[in-house]
Protein backbone atom coordinates (compact mmCIF):
# COMPACT_ATOMS: atom_id res chain seq x y z
CA UNK A 1 0.00 0.00 0.00
CA UNK A 2 1.07 3.42 -0.84
CA UNK A 3 1.83 5.53 2.37
CA UNK A 4 3.05 8.97 2.52
CA UNK A 5 4.32 9.72 5.57
CA UNK A 6 1.91 12.70 6.59
CA UNK A 7 -0.51 9.84 5.98
CA UNK A 8 0.74 7.16 8.42
CA UNK A 9 -1.47 6.12 10.99
CA UNK A 10 -0.56 8.14 14.18
CA UNK A 11 0.06 5.32 16.82
CA UNK A 12 -0.39 1.07 17.59
CA UNK A 13 -3.70 2.39 19.43
CA UNK A 14 -5.32 3.88 16.64
CA UNK A 15 -4.23 0.50 14.47
CA UNK A 16 -5.76 -1.68 17.02
CA UNK A 17 -8.90 0.35 17.68
CA UNK A 18 -9.67 0.58 13.92
CA UNK A 19 -9.43 -3.28 13.47
CA UNK A 20 -11.55 -3.63 16.74
CA UNK A 21 -14.12 -1.42 15.36
CA UNK A 22 -14.03 -2.44 12.05
CA UNK A 23 -13.36 -6.62 12.37
CA UNK A 24 -14.59 -7.26 9.23
CA UNK A 25 -10.96 -8.23 7.37
CA UNK A 26 -10.67 -8.55 3.55
CA UNK A 27 -8.42 -11.89 3.70
CA UNK A 28 -6.09 -12.39 0.47
CA UNK A 29 -4.45 -15.53 0.10
CA UNK A 30 -3.51 -17.80 -3.23
CA UNK A 31 -5.15 -20.37 -5.00
CA UNK A 32 -3.50 -23.79 -5.82
CA UNK A 33 -2.79 -22.26 -9.02
CA UNK A 34 -1.22 -19.31 -7.65
CA UNK A 35 -4.12 -17.32 -7.99
CA UNK A 36 -5.63 -14.42 -5.70
CA UNK A 37 -8.23 -15.08 -4.11
CA UNK A 38 -10.42 -12.59 -1.70
CA UNK A 39 -12.68 -13.46 1.45
CA UNK A 40 -14.23 -11.68 3.94
CA UNK A 41 -14.09 -12.69 7.23
CA UNK A 42 -14.44 -11.22 10.81
CA UNK A 43 -11.74 -11.63 12.65
CA UNK A 44 -10.43 -11.28 16.70
CA UNK A 45 -7.07 -9.61 17.35
CA UNK A 46 -5.11 -11.06 20.39
CA UNK A 47 -2.61 -8.33 21.19
CA UNK A 48 -0.85 -10.93 23.40
CA UNK A 49 0.19 -13.00 20.56
CA UNK A 50 3.15 -12.20 18.47
CA UNK A 51 5.27 -8.75 18.42
CA UNK A 52 2.04 -7.54 16.37
CA UNK A 53 -0.44 -9.54 17.61
CA UNK A 54 -2.43 -12.16 15.66
CA UNK A 55 -5.59 -12.38 14.27
CA UNK A 56 -8.01 -15.04 14.70
CA UNK A 57 -11.27 -16.19 13.46
CA UNK A 58 -12.97 -19.35 11.08
CA UNK A 59 -14.19 -20.05 8.05
CA UNK A 60 -16.83 -22.86 6.21
CA UNK A 61 -15.02 -26.18 5.96
CA UNK A 62 -16.46 -26.28 2.17
CA UNK A 63 -13.92 -22.73 1.45
CA UNK A 64 -11.07 -23.81 -0.15
CA UNK A 65 -9.10 -20.88 1.27
CA UNK A 66 -7.93 -22.82 4.31
CA UNK A 67 -6.08 -25.71 2.27
CA UNK A 68 -3.54 -23.55 0.67
CA UNK A 69 -0.92 -22.41 3.47
CA UNK A 70 1.57 -19.48 2.57
CA UNK A 71 1.17 -15.59 2.67
CA UNK A 72 -1.55 -14.01 3.42
CA UNK A 73 -2.99 -10.55 3.56
CA UNK A 74 -5.91 -8.98 5.92
CA UNK A 75 -7.02 -5.06 4.72
CA UNK A 76 -9.40 -3.58 7.11
CA UNK A 77 -11.09 -0.27 6.17
CA UNK A 78 -12.70 2.20 8.38
CA UNK A 79 -14.77 5.25 8.08
CA UNK A 80 -14.56 6.86 4.49
CA UNK A 81 -15.90 9.72 2.54
CA UNK A 82 -16.00 11.82 -0.69
CA UNK A 83 -14.54 15.38 0.29
CA UNK A 84 -15.75 18.27 -1.59
CA UNK A 85 -13.36 21.46 -2.31
CA UNK A 86 -16.38 23.20 -1.42
CA UNK A 87 -15.51 22.57 2.06
CA UNK A 88 -12.06 23.99 1.98
CA UNK A 89 -11.43 28.08 2.50
CA UNK A 90 -8.51 27.68 0.10
CA UNK A 91 -11.30 27.80 -2.51
CA UNK A 92 -12.30 31.28 -2.46
CA UNK A 93 -8.80 32.32 -2.06
CA UNK A 94 -7.17 31.30 -5.09
CA UNK A 95 -9.31 28.20 -6.21
CA UNK A 96 -6.83 25.78 -7.00
CA UNK A 97 -8.64 22.52 -5.32
CA UNK A 98 -9.68 19.32 -6.57
CA UNK A 99 -12.15 16.49 -4.77
CA UNK A 100 -10.71 13.82 -2.68
CA UNK A 101 -11.19 10.68 -1.23
CA UNK A 102 -10.24 10.30 2.77
CA UNK A 103 -9.95 7.21 4.38
CA UNK A 104 -8.52 5.15 6.85
CA UNK A 105 -7.13 0.95 6.17
CA UNK A 106 -5.07 -1.27 7.98
CA UNK A 107 -3.30 -3.75 5.92
CA UNK A 108 -1.58 -6.79 8.50
CA UNK A 109 0.80 -9.21 6.70
CA UNK A 110 1.50 -12.98 8.09
CA UNK A 111 1.48 -16.75 7.13
CA UNK A 112 -2.09 -17.91 7.73
CA UNK A 113 -2.36 -21.10 9.99
CA UNK A 114 -5.34 -23.66 10.31
CA UNK A 115 -6.82 -25.85 13.01
CA UNK A 116 -9.59 -28.42 13.24
CA UNK A 117 -9.37 -28.91 16.88
CA UNK A 118 -12.98 -28.71 18.89
CA UNK A 119 -11.67 -26.88 21.77
CA UNK A 120 -9.41 -24.01 19.97
CA UNK A 121 -12.55 -24.09 17.45
CA UNK A 122 -15.44 -23.59 20.48
CA UNK A 123 -12.38 -20.90 21.69
CA UNK A 124 -12.86 -18.64 18.43
CA UNK A 125 -16.54 -18.93 18.12
CA UNK A 126 -17.22 -18.26 21.61
CA UNK A 127 -14.30 -15.39 21.47
CA UNK A 128 -16.35 -13.87 18.30
CA UNK A 129 -19.35 -14.12 19.66
CA UNK A 130 -18.64 -12.67 23.01
CA UNK A 131 -16.91 -9.78 21.03
CA UNK A 132 -19.78 -9.21 19.20
CA UNK A 133 -22.99 -10.00 21.51
CA UNK A 134 -21.67 -7.69 24.56
CA UNK A 135 -23.13 -4.34 24.86
CA UNK A 136 -26.97 -6.02 23.60
CA UNK A 137 -29.90 -6.34 26.31
CA UNK A 138 -29.79 -10.02 26.30
CA UNK A 139 -26.53 -11.22 24.73
CA UNK A 140 -26.95 -14.70 23.21
CA UNK A 141 -24.31 -17.11 24.60
CA UNK A 142 -22.98 -20.15 22.49
CA UNK A 143 -24.03 -22.19 25.75
CA UNK A 144 -28.00 -21.16 24.86
CA UNK A 145 -27.75 -23.92 21.64
CA UNK A 146 -27.70 -27.24 22.31
CA UNK A 147 -24.53 -28.72 22.86
CA UNK A 148 -25.20 -31.29 20.26
CA UNK A 149 -25.91 -28.49 17.43
CA UNK A 150 -23.13 -26.56 18.35
CA UNK A 151 -20.56 -29.84 17.86
CA UNK A 152 -21.94 -30.14 14.68
CA UNK A 153 -21.47 -26.63 14.06
CA UNK A 154 -17.90 -27.17 15.06
CA UNK A 155 -17.14 -29.83 12.50
CA UNK A 156 -18.48 -27.59 9.32
CA UNK A 157 -15.90 -25.30 10.42
CA UNK A 158 -12.04 -24.30 10.13
CA UNK A 159 -10.21 -22.54 12.59
CA UNK A 160 -7.92 -19.60 10.78
CA UNK A 161 -5.03 -17.15 12.24
CA UNK A 162 -2.40 -14.90 11.26
CA UNK A 163 0.03 -14.03 12.89
CA UNK A 164 0.66 -10.19 12.27
CA UNK A 165 4.83 -10.24 10.42
CA UNK A 166 3.98 -7.04 9.35
CA UNK A 167 1.50 -3.93 9.17
CA UNK A 168 1.01 -1.21 6.99
CA UNK A 169 -1.49 1.76 7.72
CA UNK A 170 -2.95 4.77 6.04
CA UNK A 171 -5.02 7.42 8.19
CA UNK A 172 -5.59 9.92 5.08
CA UNK A 173 -7.26 12.59 6.86
CA UNK A 174 -6.27 15.73 5.29
CA UNK A 175 -3.47 15.83 7.09
CA UNK A 176 -1.11 17.56 3.82
CA UNK A 177 -3.82 20.26 4.03
CA UNK A 178 -3.70 23.80 5.62
CA UNK A 179 -5.67 23.67 8.90
CA UNK A 180 -8.22 26.02 7.91
CA UNK A 181 -8.97 23.63 4.31
CA UNK A 182 -8.54 20.66 7.86
CA UNK A 183 -11.24 22.30 9.56
CA UNK A 184 -13.61 23.01 6.75
CA UNK A 185 -13.34 18.54 5.86
CA UNK A 186 -14.36 18.30 9.86
CA UNK A 187 -17.69 20.66 9.15
CA UNK A 188 -18.21 19.44 6.45
CA UNK A 189 -18.34 16.06 7.11
CA UNK A 190 -20.03 16.50 10.47
CA UNK A 191 -22.75 18.34 8.82
CA UNK A 192 -23.14 15.28 6.60
CA UNK A 193 -23.75 13.41 9.61
CA UNK A 194 -20.79 11.41 7.85
CA UNK A 195 -19.43 8.47 10.43
CA UNK A 196 -15.95 10.03 8.90
CA UNK A 197 -16.26 13.00 10.74
CA UNK A 198 -15.11 11.17 13.97
CA UNK A 199 -11.72 10.49 12.21
CA UNK A 200 -10.90 14.26 11.61
CA UNK A 201 -9.87 17.10 14.25
CA UNK A 202 -11.49 20.12 13.90
CA UNK A 203 -7.93 22.29 14.50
Amino acid sequence: MYVPEHFRAPDPGAIEALITTHPLATLVTHDEGGGLVANHVPMLFDRSRGPHGTLVGHVAKANPVWRVAGPALAVFTGPDAYISPSWYPSKAEHGKVVPTWNYAAVHAHGSLRVTTDPGILLGIVSALTRRHESGRTEPWSVEDAPADYIASMLRAIVGIELEIERVEAKFKLSQNRPDADRRGVWAGLSGEGSAAAALHTAR
